[in-house]
């Protein structure tokens, strides 16, 4: 089992888009994947039509579970099947933002995830953690969880900062140990017209050569569409742009940290487009969804 973090210390750059897109992805080639939520506004919940507000049994559970000392932390009980062949939620509640007030002097509290999902390791293939946005117990618990975190990225000035303060954040976390977190950075939100997005991506390029992808996920409305639609993208607007970079970015992620899974991703992947979507859009007709807004 595979586990992806995506965090950035400042919102609205893509990050639970990153998580539902690159998720809905890989189920649709035949890898069981989770989806967790550890923000408190509980975005990835709402996504899949669940109110953060009123769920009963979420990771707020596990949390409890742990406060309550028992023995085994399996997550299977407050797991969500979706529509979505092989697409899996925990969801999050909004009493999640209380943890840090009622249990952060907890030894052993920054492990809890990491701990849990060792009991379903044999179950999913992936799992996407969607990390709040400010460094806590929740932060570090996706953090601490995760074999490689991306990092979505606006393009323009004030994403380039939360950049800078996620990095200073690794660097304290990390700051003690040998183990340092493999991270992609990836640039989102791009708009090729304007000049803010050209001279941030070229910002981005040049201070972080090492770790920034080298393509960008585009500004694109179908993305806005598809969660109205309450259907990610793959399935819903399989052919758009923006799925299409997205395709690119996993071919990437898969590439550098999961040869393991090269060559089956690569096969559909490396198709040619109009074959992508077909693989894509059979999958979507498998499993029933239709392009119908939930509102």
């Amino acid at each position: 089992m595979k586990i992806w973090s995506v965090s950035n210390q400042k919102g609205g750059v893509g990050k639970t888009t990153t998580v539902v897109t690159l998720g809905a992805l890989l189920s649709s080639l035949g890898f069981k994947t989770l989806l967790l939520d550890l923000d408190p506004h509980g975005s990835l919940t709402s996504y899949f039509n669940m109110n953060p507000d009123e769920i009963q049994t979420s990771v707020y559970n596990l949390f409890q579970d742990f406060r309550q000392k028992k023995k085994n932390l399996n997550p299977e009980p407050y797991i969500v099947e979706t529509e979505f062949e092989g697409l899996f939620v925990l969801p999050a509640s909004t009493a999640i933002a209380t943890l840090e007030r009622q249990m952060s002097s907890m030894d052993g509290m920054g492990l809890v995830i990491s701990y849990s999902l060792k009991e379903v390791s044999e179950k999913y293939d992936y799992v996407i953690i969607d990390s709040p946005p400010m460094l806590g117990v929740l932060m570090i618990n996706a953090l601490a969880a995760c074999e490689h975190l991306l990092m979505p990225v606006s393009t323009e000035f004030l994403a380039l900062k939360g950049l800078e303060r996620m990095l200073h954040t690794l660097k304290i976390i990390y700051s003690s140990t040998k183990n340092k977190l493999s991270y992609t950075i990836v640039p989102t939100i791009f708009d090729k017209r304007t000049n803010a997005s050209q001279e941030s991506l070229g910002a981005l390029r040049r201070g972080y050569t090492e770790n920034v992808w080298q393509s960008v996920i585009p500004i694109d409305t179908k993305i806005r569409e598809a969660s109205q639609l309450g259907i990610p993208a793959p399935f819903s607007f399989p052919t758009t742009r923006a799925v299409k970079s997205y395709r690119e970015l996993l071919e990437f992620l898969i590439e550098k940290i999961d040869p393991d899974h090269q060559k089956a991703i690569k096969r559909v992947l490396l198709a040619p487009e109009k074959e992508q979507s077909k693989i894509i859009s059979a999958f979507s007709d498998r499993i029933g969804i239709k392009q119908q807004s939930r509102f």
